[in-house]
């Protein structure tokens, strides 16, 4: 498992997923597969640089076990900002048009429709939001 601090900020999205873009190459994820686990990880961790701890900065730790038998990757995202479920809130109606459409909730969205398990639950003080994706199916 390799594990990750970077400070929850928007000019860190790139180290992030260039580390996880990485381990999946070298697992053998095809390019297709890395793209959607990507997305996934860039909103993620978009949310949590946004988010999280309001006008102040603070980390965000992300634990990345890619099983290269099981061809399948585990990342919890870890942060000690307000507490929030994501999963909590309503998914956005995608039948209305954009401008009938309240804002919000269209990112959390596609990583609970691309990803194969998405979880939360907030324990001892922090926010861990955790994403699972097979690609070998």
């Amino acid at each position: 498992m390799k594990k990750i601090e970077l400070q929850a900020t928007l000019e860190n999205t790139t180290e992030l997923l260039s580390i996880i873009e990485k381990e999946l190459e070298e697992a053998g994820c095809s390019m297709k597969e890395q793209m959607k686990i990507s997305v996934a990880v860039e909103e993620i961790f978009v949310n949590i640089a946004n988010y999280a701890y309001g006008d102040s900065v603070g980390n965000a730790e992300i634990d990345i076990d890619v099983d290269n038998d099981k061809k399948s990757i585990v990342i919890l995202f870890k942060d000690c900002g307000t507490p929030y479920n994501p999963l909590e809130h309503e998914d956005p109606d995608t039948t209305l048009s954009a401008d009938e459409r309240e804002i919000g909730g269209l990112g959390i969205l596609i990583v609970k429709k691309s990803m194969d398990e998405v979880s939360y639950q907030y324990k001892d003080g922090k926010n861990i939001l955790t994403i699972s994706y097979t690609w070998s199916k």
